[in-house]
């Protein structure tokens, strides 16, 4: 998000949007109040997806996948590692639960 106040949006495909979501490592969702707050959150980090993917819906995500359109791949251990946080001079990983 702090990226995003910054003039990121257009990056992050929110400029347009008034619920910001964070995306990548800076940021974090406090685990207290109603789920009713928690949802606008989840709908906007699942159309987040849906974009990364090129899928427009949920219902098109699906044809993708039943049509062979969409594959999932296995990564490896090194992979996952270089997919990750890198090369920041400070990171926190804060685990919930």
């Amino acid at each position: 998000i702090d990226a995003m106040k910054k003039g990121s949006d257009d990056r992050y495909f929110g400029a347009s949007t008034a619920l910001k979501v964070a995306q990548g490592v800076s940021g974090t969702v406090q685990d207290k109040g109603s789920v009713h707050r928690f949802v606008p959150y989840l709908a906007q980090g699942i159309r987040h997806g849906l974009q990364d993917i090129g899928a427009k819906s949920v219902h098109d995500l699906r044809e993708k996948l039943y049509s062979g359109d969409l594959r999932f791949e296995l990564r490896s251990a090194a992979a996952q590692r270089e997919g990750g946080v890198h090369d920041l001079h400070s990171f926190e990983r804060r685990l919930f639960g």
